[in-house]
């Protein structure tokens, strides 16, 4: 269940990415595997932001990344998924929690 972690709320931002939204916010993280993130906000408004690994601050570390997809089922490795677009861009962060 974990790896569900977010799905509903990243359904809800990849539709409102695809119809235009995403131009009022930063673009996505282009985070990639070995990388550290912050994942903070609500699940409906997630805010992601890419650290150093050592950074207390970092709570997930990217383990893969999925290219031209919103499917986060598509994550077969890691416990949670981000799906992420910018114009054309689009992909899904597959990521586990950072072991401190």
């Amino acid at each position: 269940m974990k790896k569900f972690l977010g799905i509903v709320a990243l359904l809800v931002a990849a539709v409102a990415v695809k119809f235009g939204i995403a131009y009022m916010f930063n673009s996505p993280v282009h985070a990639e595997a070995g990388d550290c993130v912050r994942v903070t906000g609500s699940e409906n408004n997630p805010d992601v932001d890419t650290k150093d690994c050592t950074d207390k601050d970092a709570n997930y570390k990217v383990v893969k990344v999925v290219k031209d997809t919103f499917d986060v089922n598509a994550c077969t490795v890691g416990e949670a998924a981000l799906a992420q677009e910018w114009d054309a861009e689009k992909f899904v962060l597959c990521l586990d929690p950072v072991k401190k």
